[in-house]
């Protein structure tokens, strides 16, 4: 009897290639995993890497430490990443800038959002809310509308950086507003919201993860939210569209991802731990406490779902006119 060798040695191929990602599976994590978020300490992004992270060390056995590195709007920490060995060791827990907003505002970028990252899992979705420093003498948007325009140019906004969802989100406000504003880019959101409280800058977008506690201790004033509908943190808030703004909606999502070319059986696995957390009462806390929305979970949902972002944020760019370099 004559053996078809070439099925055979393909067969035999694949057997060997599913076994070998198994294996790789089984023993990773082999050493400290690095979860890399590219904003300073204390923004919003460790609000969901930092716990996330204690619990992934307590399930896979393994410690995982958080490493801040900022610059670039988030691109010097997301560079890191996508150059770093594809085990899963190295991991990048980031907000949506570096992936879907840095690519259309950069002439140039240190490396390629769509190809040289793998999604493992959104974790939190939460809007944005426009808030004020307490001098300025406006309690609702048409009142803010009419200071700025009485500013005549000189009236000076935050944002954690260049090419962020708040950034955006105030361009967006901007444009719909028919405003003349001096954009001041900060590196993060805690040193923009640190300057806000100082009175320094008067007026910022930033997610109901950083900036609903500082509203809650009267230190800023809220506007407005970018939500369809209001946030049961802020429920005397309203939304754009009930305040005259309609086209002023945007959220911002937070998310783990690791470099490309890593193998899926390491992404699942990194994501049933994702989801094992999503199952835990701490997570929950968070959701409530930030006012966060349904996520994407899957990698494949949330593959999908970035590249409606990328779609989205590309025509924003384009019609508000934005450009880094």
């Amino acid at each position: 009897m004559k053996i078809k060798w070439q099925p055979f040695l393909a067969a035999a191929g694949m057997a060997i290639a599913v076994s070998s990602g198994a294996a790789k599976a089984n023993s990773f994590p082999s050493h400290t995993i690095t979860m890399v978020v590219p904003w300073p300490p204390g923004g919003p992004s460790d609000m969901g890497a930092r716990p996330l992270a204690a619990h992934m060390q307590k399930v896979l056995g393994r410690p995982v430490v958080i490493e801040n590195q900022a610059g670039e709007s988030g691109n010097v920490g997301s560079n890191m990443v996508a150059n770093a060995r594809p085990d899963g060791h190295t991991l990048l827990f980031t907000s949506s800038g570096p992936i879907v907003i840095n690519p259309y505002l950069n002439a140039t970028m240190p490396y390629d959002a769509q190809k040289d990252f793998t999604p493992i899992s959104s974790l939190l979705q939460v809007p944005l809310v426009l808030v004020v420093n307490p001098s300025v003498p406006a309690h609702n948007l048409q009142e803010l509308l009419t200071y700025i325009k009485g500013q005549n140019g000189n009236f000076h906004w935050a944002s954690a950086g260049n090419g962020t969802t708040q950034h955006l989100a105030g361009e967006l406000f901007r444009i719909n507003g028919k405003l003349d504003m001096i954009h001041v880019p900060y590196r993060g959101t805690a040193p923009a919201i640190a300057d806000l409280l100082r009175g320094r800058v008067t007026m910022m977008f930033d997610s109901t993860i950083a900036i609903v506690p500082h509203i809650r201790a009267g230190k800023v004033r809220p506007i407005a939210i970018t939500s369809p509908e209001r946030s049961k943190l802020l429920p005397n808030v309203p939304t754009f569209a009930e305040a005259g703004l309609p086209d002023v909606k945007i959220s911002a999502w937070y998310g783990l991802f690791a470099p490309a070319n890593t193998s899926t059986n390491v992404i699942n696995k990194l994501n049933w731990t994702i989801l094992d957390f999503m199952q835990t009462k701490e997570y929950k806390r968070i959701q409530d406490e930030t006012g966060s929305g349904s996520v994407h979970d899957t990698p494949e949902d949330f593959a999908a779902f970035i590249k409606q972002e990328a779609i989205k944020w590309q025509n924003l760019t384009k019609t508000t006119g934005t450009k880094i370099n």
